[in-house]
């Protein structure tokens, strides 16, 4: 029979798209399947949000102009000071940062592109008239110093740094850069002197992108490096200092402050002993000038405001309202402001009378008791104070009530099978239970022991008598084994708060001050036994319960009233010494901040301390440093800590900061409301005077380190930590032997509540003492290893030390 024939479908060799589904007419629950639960970003010109998609077209046409309408409202505002024929002058800083770079000659060029005549040589600060856009500019050239430039630039509107072509900024240009950098600057501008000087004139534009690669490291907003030798250039800066809203810093932008222009000293014999009242000029700025508020003048001091007068110019009085506004009695003179009862006084801490209050009010202190043991968080443990402990289990009849209980003393009992280990009902655990780590172990000593069975065989080995090995060995051996752990902790830096103890000193003496802890970021900190070890007038300090409430209230307050910025002044001060007018150089800015309420007080202060990853070698705690934290210069000796917040507002002591780190600062000074730029500045140990337009006192600053203020609390304790290492000389599985942690039976007892614990990860306690010499057997949780250390640690709370007031003439003084 044939094979009947099969029929083959071949396909098609184009393929057929069907037409789209058009998703406009798409359902709801098509596009929620198709999204299966995506979220898709919103699209350009979408409505995203509710308010967006209930306002109609009209609305958010509104709604924007408003906006644009409130931001100019507030640039108008914020350049209102400088409008006017006497309007304040934008302070431009002129810092030169190489060698050949001369400020004087920047200015005065820059002065001839506005048209003013300056035949004479620039010696100060220039006050320059720009007509064509009706501005004031005040330009401060300094020298290539560091506090002189540094005073200048907090408060400039504008800061002009100088560069040069064939020259390098060194080492200095490089400290003003980071220090200016740090203490927060507001608009940066940049131009290059003597550019005409690189031949051939193609390599020029080789140099200008070099010295632009080299400042956008600090700087790298800045998008263009001017030159001064072209007149177009130096035209464009001055139409950016006249034009441009200048941003400023939050910091002073929250103080009312001028720049003195003139000070008046009063005839007399200018000894240290003599004060007087001084009147300084300038225009106010940026918050309304109160009179009840301590102001600071450079690293003169803080001094009080006896009374603001008008200080006009004439040409601001031709308005007959003005002339109209004179005192007639006062000749001619127009008080702006006076002090009234609320005026803040020069105390830095609170009077005793009010500490008497606050103490009489704390529980009548108790004798202390004799101890027996350390202080292990709030408890001496193995005391004879045992009121803390539970008392031990009772045999009693069963179905005995706690009330039946009290009247048997003793075990009593009928019969032994009735009997029963009786467990208190409020939570009390049994004292043969097994102690935990946390537990210290203060209830082992009280619990029966129980007798050796065949079933339940013992871990720890039968006992041996132990004898103390002789005075000679046991020298040689102790020599031998620290020794080997010195090199070890060179290598490894395992052990970095250990202390040695010498045979012949007794630990529970010298170490009477520390403490155990269970936790160190959770334990209770007793602070009733550190009150006998508190520096002078600790609780004189200044506290603050609620430091965001109090900060917002100071802010807020310096917002009204006062002197309104824009106005020239003369603010007269009380008790000023008259030896600081041999200090006053007319040729250096000097500034005037006014204080925010209680910013005299001290209290305890912390700062965020970072140390530059270039600097050579680490700092150690309480080394004397250079503080500059706003218009204040301080000398600290800071206690370095752990930074972070714990629930128990304990924190660990560093010894050292090494470069890169950060750590925490404290010491007591004035309080600084806010979040407030620092930089911290150290005199090297062998300064290098190679150059001569400096200050001895200035000349041999370098800036090691930067950092923030932080919310100043009087309750943060700073932990010192130690730690005693012993050597485990015996192991038997969980019991070891350890010694060269102690030399003596009394200080084993003393220090016996307190956890062990081996760099490997394992804990245990001292379980007894052997012999005379400091031996003792310890348990721990798990086998150890023979190499292994075992420590303990202890912790006693450090208290910061006072700052002091620091002037460019090494004189110090207490602030």
């Amino acid at each position: 029979m044939a094979p009947t024939g099969v029929s083959h479908h071949h396909r098609n060799t184009t393929k057929v798209s069907h037409k789209a589904f058009k998703s406009r007419h798409s359902t709801k629950g098509f596009l929620k399947e198709l999204s299966k639960g995506k979220v898709e970003d919103y699209e350009k010109g979408k409505r995203k949000t509710l308010h967006q998609q209930v306002m109609s077209k009209i609305d958010r046409r509104h709604h924007a102009r408003q906006l644009q309408q409130l931001k100019h409202q507030e640039n108008i505002k914020s350049t209102s000071v400088f409008s006017g024929q006497n309007g304040a002058p934008r302070i431009v800083a002129v810092v030169p940062l190489c060698e050949e770079n001369d400020s004087r000659i920047a200015v005065q060029k820059l002065s001839e592109g506005t048209g003013n005549d300056t035949s004479t040589s620039v010696s100060g600060p220039l006050k320059v008239r720009v007509d064509r856009f009706k501005q004031n500019i005040l330009y401060l050239p300094v020298n290539r110093d560091l506090l002189p430039a540094l005073n200048a630039c907090r408060v400039a509107d504008f800061v002009i740094l100088l560069l040069s072509p064939t020259q390098e900024a060194g080492e200095r240009g490089e400290l003003i850069l980071r220090a200016i950098e740090g203490q927060g600057v507001s608009n940066v501008l940049t131009m290059v002197q003597n550019l005409e000087r690189v031949e051939p004139p193609k390599r020029r534009l080789q140099v200008v992108a070099s010295l632009k690669s080299y400042i956008t490291h600090f700087f790298p907003a800045q998008e263009k490096i001017h030159s001064l030798s072209l007149d177009r250039e130096c035209a464009n800066v001055i139409r950016t200092l006249c034009t441009t809203t200048p941003k400023g810093v939050k910091w002073w932008e929250d103080r009312s402050w001028l720049l003195v222009e003139d000070v008046e000293w009063p005839s007399g014999n200018e000894s240290s002993n003599t004060h007087g009242e001084v009147i300084v000029t300038g225009v106010v700025r940026s918050r309304g000038l109160k009179a009840n508020r301590l102001v600071q003048i450079g690293d003169w001091g803080q001094f009080q405001v006896k009374k603001i007068t008008d200080a006009s110019l004439p040409i601001a009085r031709k308005r007959k309202a003005d002339e109209m506004a004179l005192d007639p009695d006062d000749k001619g003179e127009q008080i702006l402001g006076e002090p009234d009862q609320e005026q803040d006084d020069l105390a830095f801490i609170a009077p005793d009378d009010a500490v008497m209050d606050d103490f009489d009010d704390l529980p009548m202190s108790e004798a202390p008791k004799e101890r027996r043991g350390v202080l292990l968080d709030d408890h001496h443990y193995f005391s004879d104070d045992e009121s803390h402990l539970p008392e031990p289990p009772k045999r009693l009849p069963r179905g005995t009530s706690s009330y039946q209980a009290a009247w048997f003393l003793g075990d009593i009992s009928d019969s032994d099978s009735e009997a029963e280990d009786v467990v208190d009902n409020e939570g009390d655990i049994a004292m043969d239970a097994p102690a935990l780590p946390q537990d210290g172990f203060e209830g082992l000593d009280h619990a029966p022991q129980r007798d050796r069975t065949e079933a339940t065989p013992s871990e720890y080995p039968p006992s041996e008598m132990f004898l103390d090995p002789s005075p000679d060995d046991e020298t040689a051996q102790l020599e031998a084994y620290r020794s080997q752990r010195r090199n070890e902790a060179e290598d490894d830096l395992e052990f970095p708060d250990e202390i040695e103890l010498l045979p012949n000193v007794l630990a529970r003496e010298r170490l009477a001050k520390y403490r155990g802890l269970k936790s160190l970021k959770t334990s209770r900190w007793e602070t009733g036994v550190d009150r006998a070890y508190e520096p002078e007038d600790w609780n004189r300090l200044l506290q603050i319960p609620d430091y965001k409430k109090a900060k917002k209230q100071a802010t807020r307050e310096a917002l009204v009233g006062g002197v309104q910025p824009g106005k020239r002044v003369n603010v007269h001060l009380r008790n000023v010494p008259l030896s600081l007018q041999k200090s006053y150089d007319l040729k250096l800015p000097l500034v005037m901040f006014s204080l925010l309420c209680h910013e005299q007080k001290r209290t305890v202060v912390n700062f965020t301390i970072t140390l530059r990853s270039d600097y050579p070698t680490s700092i150690r705690s309480k080394d004397e440093l250079i503080l500059q934290c706003g218009s204040r210069r301080l000398v600290i000796n800071p206690l370095f800590s752990q930074t972070g917040n714990t629930p128990n507002k304990v924190h660990k002591f560093q010894r050292y900061l090494h470069p890169g780190q950060t750590a925490m600062a404290t010491f007591i000074a004035p309080l600084t409301w806010g979040s407030v730029p620092a930089l911290f500045f150290k005199k090297p140990e062998s300064p290098e005077p190679n150059d001569s337009d400096q200050t001895a006192g200035t000349s041999d600053l370098q800036l090691i380190a930067t950092g923030t203020s932080q919310t100043p609390d009087r309750a943060r304790v700073i932990a010192k930590r130690i730690i005693l290492t012993g050597h485990p000389y015996k192991i038997h599985k969980k019991l070891v032997t350890v010694r060269y942690m102690f030399f003596n039976k009394e200080d084993v007892n003393w220090f016996k509540a307190l956890q062990l614990w081996t760099k490997r990860g394992r804990s245990g306690f001292i379980k007894e003492s052997l012999g005379t010499h400091g031996y003792f057997k310890a348990t721990f949780d798990g086998r150890i290893n023979p190499q292994d250390a075992v420590g303990v640690s202890l912790y006693k709370r450090v208290f910061p030390r006072t700052a002091r007031a620091w002037s460019a003439t090494g004189t110090e003084s207490v602030s």
